[in-house]
């Protein structure tokens, strides 16, 4: 099979280049997708670059990258209940971990994998899945009464965009902070109240926030803090922002954590269901191709691209 595989001269990162290798042998517990279609992540391109990931797969013989996944079930374990050959599925792959879905066939653990509805398809199914989790999961940790007041720091963007929708599911009233241009698009997809960050500070424009999504780190954290009610909380996901924030959480009384998504197929069946409704929904931004892999991660690397990318092998 066609695999994309992360090039490496001893400690050096060389690159992604395209590799004929052996289809994987599957467990008596996995199943083996034939792939149709992958979302790439900002952890994707990350990790090319020696973090994000790199670290759980450094050791391996051969690194591929990938975690995101929408395809057709071609073999089962002797073990395997839940599926058979022939199913459709997706879901998000051994994330914290290897994922391997640049590749034409990819082992799976059926106890991460949903059935995909028959009315989405695969491009719209691989794009709900790690950033539909990281939504899902920052959501349902929240536990958003209907009527409380929600912000959501970065909402057009893949993780706030599955945010702004399962919130909103929920009754919240969504505030949200992006930039002007994509004001119209979030109104029509149901947010309440637009921050536009490159005219205003999101701290002195709200106040009485009962959650706070953080998809950007950094003084959004900080500030975010003046704006929460008593006993209000805050999530946020990206990693390396040190301990300042954990401090003032406990001067302001806040539940306060950081989020990290991982794989689950319970939680992709919550989103499948959710798909299927029309309740949710991706904002793919690019679709590629197979062999455009490599060029897309120099695009993302020099800043060139941005948004949700779909790659449809088919």
């Amino acid at each position: 099979m066609k695999a994309i595989v992360l090039k490496r001269e001893g400690d050096q990162i060389k690159g992604l280049i395209t590799a004929d290798i052996p289809i994987p042998v599957i467990s008596d517990n996995d199943v083996l997708i034939k792939v149709n279609a992958i979302d790439i992540n900002p952890v994707d391109n990350k990790t090319l670059h020696g973090n994000g990931q790199f670290d759980n797969v450094k050791n391996d013989e051969i690194i591929i990258l990938g975690w995101d996944v929408s395809g057709v079930i071609s073999e089962v374990g002797k073990d395997v209940v839940r599926f058979k050959a022939g199913d459709a599925v997706f879901g998000l792959l051994n994330f914290p971990g290897h994922g391997k879905t640049y590749a034409q066939y990819v082992a799976a653990d059926p106890a991460q994998l949903a059935i995909k509805p028959a009315n989405v398809d695969d491009e719209t199914a691989a794009a709900t899945t790690m950033s539909a989790l990281m939504a899902y999961q920052a959501i349902r940790e929240a536990r958003i009464k209907p009527g409380e007041r929600v912000l959501i720091q970065g909402v057009a963007g893949g993780v706030g965009f599955f945010a702004l929708q399962i919130a909103k599911q929920l009754g919240a009233y969504v505030i949200g902070t992006a930039a002007g241009k994509h004001e119209e698009f979030l109104r029509e997809n149901g947010l309440d109240e637009m921050i536009n960050f490159q005219t205003a500070d999101f701290e002195l424009a709200t106040s009485n926030i009962d959650f706070i999504f953080d998809t950007l780190g950094g003084k959004s954290v900080i500030k975010g803090f003046n704006i929460l009610n008593p006993n209000g909380r805050l999530i946020t996901i990206p990693s390396g922002q040190g301990e300042e924030w954990k401090e003032l959480a406990k001067e302001h009384g806040v539940n306060a954590q950081f989020l990290f998504v991982h794989s689950s197929g319970e939680d992709m069946q919550a989103l499948a269901a959710l798909l299927e409704q029309g309740i949710i929904k991706p904002n793919i931004a690019h679709r590629f191709k197979f062999d455009d892999i490599a060029d897309i991660h120099e695009r993302m690397s020099t800043g060139k691209i941005s948004g949700k990318i779909v790659v449809s092998f088919n």
